[in-house]
């Protein structure tokens, strides 16, 4: 997995600094990726899918799959549906708009969807646009919907 370390664009850090409201992260280097494959990220806690296009395109979504909690999505299988490019996560295979964070597929259940961060790229690094602070403890709807009803747990 990656972890990622604070920057500006056009600007080296040997290490990182306390964060103003948002700020460019560096995640790692456009040569990291693969086309066409996800790659996992580690923000400040946080798991996040990147994924680099045939067109140059880099992608950053969550790496929790909603519908499952696990986090798989870097390992799903990208597509593209009416010109968009997609994600199908390998637990249920629900698919994902990768601009959006939008499930186009829902396999019959409640539409949920993936968290996006905006994306740049400086000579060779890739970098996320981070609000801060990034939550410490990332939470699926389904976990959120368990914990308010425990008898959730036994369905």
């Amino acid at each position: 997995m990656i972890t990622a370390t604070e920057t500006e664009p056009r600007e080296q850090i040997v290490e990182p600094r306390p964060r103003a409201a948002s700020a460019w992260v560096a995640v790692c280097r456009v040569a990291d990726l693969e086309v066409e494959r996800g790659r996992a990220a580690l923000v400040d806690q946080t798991q996040i899918a990147l994924f680099l296009l045939h067109d140059g395109a880099i992608h950053a979504v969550s790496n929790l799959d909603p519908y499952s909690d696990a986090h798989v999505i870097s390992r799903g299988i990208v597509g593209s549906r009416q010109g968009s490019p997609t994600v199908a996560s390998p637990m249920y295979k629900q698919v994902f708009d990768l601009r959006t964070g939008t499930c186009l597929d829902t396999q019959g259940k409640e539409p949920l969807s993936l968290r996006v961060w905006p994306v740049a790229v400086d000579g060779d690094t890739v970098l996320l646009k981070i609000a801060a602070p990034v939550e410490s403890t990332e939470r699926s709807p389904r976990a959120e919907q368990r914990a308010a009803d425990p008898a959730e747990e036994e369905r």
